[in-house]
């Protein structure tokens, strides 16, 4: 039995939450210049990744506080004229919904502090699903990730919904500091990401 395996087996709940604990002190660590030289390191392999050059639309968060910048792989995309979607949590639920954005104008303060897009209905955005033609690449947030693309998340279960019913390309981004060399605990329900871009 593998250690992948064998992490399913039990309750990892317990595992992720001390984990989550010890990479936000190590994201803390890293401190403002190391994440701003790290972010910059990771928005440059991004762009120029297959799977985000070939895409036609990028569904990405927006990121907050200590998270890996996405900002100017947004601005990157928009100077392509890739359309560019970010999510917006829906209230009750662990699901999100997508909206386009052209600019960082008109964003509303949303669940955990995070910026959304208003709830325009002319914006909302199709999630292109699996076996579908539509090009698009998806940036995926989370405190660590490992050799088999499985990710650390905050606990909201909101990718965990959304991974499988996108029908591209998935890349997580994390900070060399935050990578794991070890296995990270999973549940039968967690997706791997497609590419994990480490800076």
């Amino acid at each position: 039995m593998s250690m992948y395996e064998l992490s399913v087996t039990g309750d990892t709940s317990v595992l992720k939450k001390r984990t989550r604990v010890r990479m936000n002190g190590i994201r803390q660590m890293i401190g403002p210049e190391g994440r701003a030289r790290a972010d910059a390191a990771i928005a440059a392999k991004v762009v120029k990744h297959p799977a985000y050059l070939d895409a036609d639309e990028v569904f990405t968060y927006l990121s907050v506080g200590e998270e890996v910048d996405t900002r100017e792989i947004i601005r990157d995309a928009w100077s392509r004229g890739k359309t560019v979607a970010v999510p917006r949590c829906v209230e009750g639920t662990n699901l999100m919904e997508w909206y386009r954005i052209d600019d960082f104008e008109g964003l509303e303060q949303g669940a955990y502090g995070i910026e959304e897009p208003a709830a325009d209905p002319a914006r909302l955005m199709e999630v292109p699903g699996p076996g579908t033609d539509v090009k698009a690449v998806a940036i995926v947030p989370g405190y660590s990730f490992d050799d088999k693309g499985y990710r650390l998340g905050y606990g909201g279960g909101y990718y965990d919904v959304f991974l499988p019913t996108f029908g591209g390309d998935s890349v997580g981004l994390c900070r060399r500091q935050q990578w794991s060399e070890e296995p990270l605990n999973f549940d039968e329900h967690d997706v791997p990401v497609d590419y994990v871009v480490i800076g």
